[in-house]
């Protein structure tokens, strides 16, 4: 019943003006996300003030959107360009003659975006973690949340998320391979040839993991702000009293409303992509469908810079100081 991606007929999506207008979207979004985390990661790196525990969180989240930047989203601009230089008449026949040679790259690349992915999701996490115990036991904070933490947890966030990356892989003794598809334009799972069905089902595990994730960290984000819109009450009620207001800054409560737009960004351009996995190990075939789901949660990746932009004025004094002495420079530059 459920046949490969890879085969699957998308005539009207693979035709030359399609593809055309697919490479200068994925050219532009590279650019969007390599500009936009290196203005992150500039800012966090240059500026004193972010070098905390939730520094270092989202540090981590802009090197692995980086990675999507660095190896990803080219990639499938590789494979767009080449198969553009395939006669139309080789179009089925292409796909299979684009990679040659006993390795192929999508085993480096599929699991790259997968486990970023991964990593992505549970920085969040993380993010939400260390924003609760800010808000909801502000006196414990510097006691709970450590730098020292905070990198262990980095660390086995990257280890446990390419280790899940993997899994598909190495539990499906070959029934799992990694191609390039010609719907989602990037590297997918797909089932082997005259593999058993029920292989395929080990893809499950990345939408199950990813909901749990991300359905801890909408309920923690909710308590969180339900604690922050009581402490805004408390606060108005004992300004005119001599007693002391509970002791939440006021740049915790701007975090917690942060990361909370950081979730319900990376929420939104992910439920698709987990549509879409449900849907095909239940043997549904949606050519158009895969690569809107794929792309939604690739451009995700160049989100980040605008919700601290709009949401963090320190992030955007930051950013401004970069740009400014980017400015200087050039203009010394053109001097001499």
């Amino acid at each position: 019943m459920l046949t490969e991606l890879n085969h699957t007929n998308c005539s009207s999506c693979c035709s030359s003006g399609n593809r055309i207008f697919t490479v200068i979207f994925m050219v532009a979004l590279i650019l969007a996300i390599l500009l936009g985390n290196s203005v992150i990661l500039a800012v966090f790196m240059a500026t004193k003030h972010f070098r905390t525990p939730q520094g270092y969180l989202k540090t981590s989240l802009a090197v692995a959107d980086l990675a999507l930047g660095i190896l990803v989203v080219p990639f499938s601009v590789y494979g767009e360009i080449k198969m553009l230089s395939i006669n139309a008449s080789m179009a089925d026949e292409g796909y299979e003659v684009l990679f040659v040679g006993s390795w192929h790259p999508c085993y480096l690349i599929g699991p790259v975006f997968a486990g970023c992915t991964l990593v992505s999701i549970s920085t969040i996490f993380l993010l939400t973690i260390e924003r609760s115990i800010a808000i909801l036991k502000p006196l414990h904070k510097e006691v709970v949340i450590t730098r020292r933490r905070t990198l262990l947890l980095i660390l086995l966030s990257w280890t446990a998320s390419f280790f899940l990356a993997m899994i598909p892989i190495i539990s499906s003794h070959g029934g799992i391979v990694l191609e390039y598809n010609r719907c989602s334009r990037m590297c997918n799972y797909a089932p082997a040839p005259s593999s058993p069905a029920h292989v395929w089902q080990i893809l499950l595990l990345f939408p199950a993991f990813d909901f749990s994730l991300l359905g801890g960290t909408l309920v923690i984000n909710a308590l969180s702000l339900t604690t922050i819109h009581q402490y805004t009450r408390r606060r108005k009620l004992l300004s005119g009293t001599d007693q002391e207001p509970l002791r939440v800054s006021f740049s915790d409560i701007k975090a917690a409303k942060t990361i909370g737009a950081l979730t319900i960004a990376f929420t939104a351009s992910f439920t698709p992509i987990a549509v879409f996995v449900v849907g095909n190990v239940l043997g549904y075939q949606w050519c158009t469908f895969s690569f809107f789901a794929f792309w939604m949660l690739a451009s995700n990746s160049c989100c980040n810079v605008i919700i601290y932009s709009v949401c963090d004025q320190r992030f955007r004094e930051g950013a401004r100081q970069i740009f400014k002495s980017l400015r200087c420079l050039c203009c010394r530059s053109s001097l001499h």
